[in-house]
């Protein structure tokens, strides 16, 4: 599978429309597809990291992945796109929940505006498990003498690798604050305080990127986690946050690892806090249906929304204030909010929900193709985060009253979320067993 946008429409002729057209906002879609000096990425520097310029398998290439204009023959790239205007106008970074071989297939989606991308097991179990493109360095590895485990993490850390050459001059351009490629420790060590830190400490050695951030979840026993893998001057993207108090013991544990870290230049050590979205709304709706009064019906679908606005108030309180600001002096940034799980699980909402009414500066939206699809082609650019707070504020005051349990929404999901990666990982160990068995490589 490429890491692609799936389009109902012929992307030649989509193309070729925005093309004609001198609107920045033309209802088509627009791609940038250079593939020759970008300012994301250059052939040369491709060719000089090992990169091959051109994907292996072309027959499985989604309507995104444009090798070049076919509209007058002449190559021209199509410059610009709603991801552009999302964080040149508002501050927003817009990032790809992706990730898979041939990892080239990102230089579309980083010459339309994608800054960044992140991973986690169940994507890399569909990565590995649906393709067989990573069939050759396997079969290296298992000969090599690699058990099933220290195989999955080498192909995963080639992946990680790659993708980190790619979006290194975003890196550069803003001095550490874009740019970033995510990967995360091993679902297995969600209870690990101790497991944890070294899991973060190895894979940090071992991608040896200057814009990767090590995935570590919100769980309880990683709280502590996060606040030493900072101290060690570690970058991280805390991943599986779904309540405000838990946003809250994450952020705080972003500035105590900052401050514990005894570095007088904290200007490398940077954070991201992904805030999942989406997910709230699946939980909640359901519970809504089984209290199954108006009132609670008519609160569907506003749980999740209403909730990271008011996440977003936190991250304006927490990054402010005299405790903030010595830090500053040491050259730190924000641990800037990361709106995550943002593509819509319900068909009956609109396709943007999880992306148009979260925009706003300092934050970072990552999008999985569907909801990446829907942006570009018909999203919004203007800062929307903090334009309804009083009306979050009643939303999430009116489902507490109404009988929501925000400390087990939160609970339940991280439950969720932590089991749901650890299946992902287990089936994907499963599957590179038996996919070593039938190359003939390991006895059963």
């Amino acid at each position: 599978m490429a890491a692609a946008i799936t389009r109902p429409w012929n992307p030649i002729t989509a193309a070729a429309a925005a093309a004609t057209t001198s609107s920045p906002r033309s209802p088509e879609p627009r791609f940038a597809v250079s593939f020759g000096g970008g300012r994301a990425v250059s052939l040369s520097k491709l060719a000089s990291s090992g990169l091959s310029s051109s994907p292996t398998n072309h027959a499985s290439l989604r309507p995104l992945i444009i090798r070049c204009s076919q509209s007058g023959g002449n190559g021209s790239p199509i410059k610009r796109t709603t991801l552009h205007e999302l964080y040149e106008k508002q501050g927003q970074s817009p990032w790809y929940d992706n990730l898979c071989r041939p990892v080239t297939d990102l230089i579309p989606l980083i010459e339309s505006g994608v800054r960044g991308v992140t991973s986690n097991p169940a994507i890399f179990q569909k990565a590995i498990s649906s393709s067989d493109a990573y069939n050759e360095q396997f079969r290296e590895l298992v000969q090599s003498g690699k058990d099933i485990e220290s195989a999955y993490w080498e192909l995963v850390i080639k992946d990680i690798q790659d993708a980190c050459e790619l979006f290194e001059s975003i890196y550069d351009e803003t001095d550490g604050g874009d740019g970033y490629v995510s990967v995360e420790v091993s679902p297995e060590l969600a209870d690990d305080t101790k497991g944890t830190v070294e899991a973060a400490k190895w894979l940090h050695k071992l991608v040896n990127r200057r814009n990767v951030y090590i995935k570590i979840p919100a769980t309880a026993p990683c709280i502590p986690s996060i606040k030493e893998t900072i101290s060690n001057g570690i970058s991280v993207n805390v991943t599986l946050i779904f309540s405000l108090s838990r946003y809250e013991a994450v952020i705080d544990a972003y500035l105590d690892g900052l401050e514990a870290s005894g570095l007088d230049d904290l200007s490398r050590v940077t954070s991201v806090a992904s805030f999942f979205v989406s997910r709230v709304d699946t939980l909640v709706d359901k519970l809504l249906e089984k209290i199954g009064t108006p009132e609670a019906l008519n609160l569907r679908g506003k749980a999740a929304v209403a909730q990271a606005t008011l996440a977003y108030q936190l991250y304006q309180k927490k990054f402010s204030g005299t405790r903030w600001e010595a830090l500053v002096k040491k050259g730190a940034k924000k641990q800037r909010v990361l709106w995550a799980s943002t593509s819509v699980k319900n068909p009956a909402y609109p396709d943007t929900l999880y992306v148009d009414p979260l925009i706003g500066p300092d934050t970072v939206s990552t999008m999985p193709d569907q909801a990446l699809q829907a942006y570009i082609h018909h999203g919004t650019a203007s800062r929307t985060i903090d334009s309804n707070v009083s009306e979050a504020e009643g939303v999430y005051s009116a489902l507490e009253k109404i009988g929501i349990d925000w400390s087990y929404v939160g609970n339940q999901l991280e439950i969720e979320g932590v089991e749901s990666f650890k299946k992902s990982f287990e089936s994907l160990l499963v599957t590179l067993q038996e996919k070593a068995n039938s190359l003939k490589l390991v006895s059963l």
